[in-house]
Formats: structure tokens, sequence, C-alpha cells
């Protein structure tokens, strides 16, 4: 099977992979290589995409860091080291989860999680082997253990 090595082939399948989800530009550069387009016509579909407003690191960023904060699935570290890993800029990474955490306090993610997740989960009466399970669930998602200690040991 030939290479594809049209740039307008290689901006409409950009197009059409931007069109299903917002994607950092490192991805959706990979995205492309898969699909076998060469070097030239990659950088020719990205700099349209980035031209016409539809690929952007920074707004990618912001919503991806807000998304993983909202819905519970990463804070801190975890969430930088996700923007890492598709590509983001790590000071546009920083930029984006400073911007996040303002409207997604660590403390209320952590509650609204734990009454989601665990409703009925009381650290005093709990064994060893629960408490572990719920902590490592939390660590995982990148909260702090002293933040995590403290919130479950309040009383609820």
């Amino acid at each position: 099977m030939p290479s594809p090595s049209n740039g307008a082939e290689a901006t409409e399948t950009a197009l059409r992979l931007l069109q299903v989800r917002e994607r950092s530009e490192a991805e959706l550069e990979r995205a492309l290589r898969r699909r076998r387009f060469d070097a030239e016509a990659i950088a020719e579909a990205i700099g349209r995409c980035r031209e016409w407003g539809y690929l952007n690191d920074a707004r990618f960023a912001r919503l991806r860091a807000r998304q993983l904060l909202a819905q519970g699935r990463a804070v801190g570290p975890r969430v930088l080291a996700d923007l890492a890993s598709r590509g983001v800029d790590e000071d546009e990474a920083l930029r984006a989860l400073d911007d996040a955490a303002d409207e997604f306090p660590e403390e209320e993610l952590l509650r609204s999680l734990l009454d989601r997740r665990y409703p009925a989960f009381r650290y005093a009466g709990a064994d060893d082997r629960e408490r572990r399970r719920v902590i490592h669930f939390f660590l995982r998602r990148g909260f702090t253990l002293s933040l995590v200690l403290s919130i479950l040991k309040e009383e609820r």
C-alpha cells in the first residue's frame, strides 16, 4: 500500500480526527503518521488546522485539565502527566492546571468523589484492608496522602 503524501488529503484526515474530539498537535501528528502520511503532508495539515483555529494546544490543555478534574479522574501531578503524555508543553500544562484547579478545589473534589464512590465508608470503622483500598484509590488519582487522610478522618 503506497503511503499518502498529499497535503490536502492529510488535512482532510486531520479535520475528520479533530471533528471527533479535541487533540493536541502531537496527538494529531501521531495519528497522521500512523495513517502513513509523509512529514511534509503532516506539517502542512497541522499548519492549516492551526491557522484555521481548529488546533490549539493551550485550548486543548485547558479542556483536558478541566475534564480530568471535573470527573475526579486526576488531580495535580497526574493531570500534568496526562497532558505531557499527549505532547503538551510543560508551561502550558501548568497554566491549564492552575486555571482548572481554581474552578475545582482538591478538597471539594475529594469529598465529592468519596461520597460518590464510597458513600458508606467510615475511616474509624474500616479495617486496614478497606482503608488501604480507599486510600490507594485516591492516591492513584494524584491526591496527596495528607489530604486524603485528613478528609477520610473527618466525621461525615
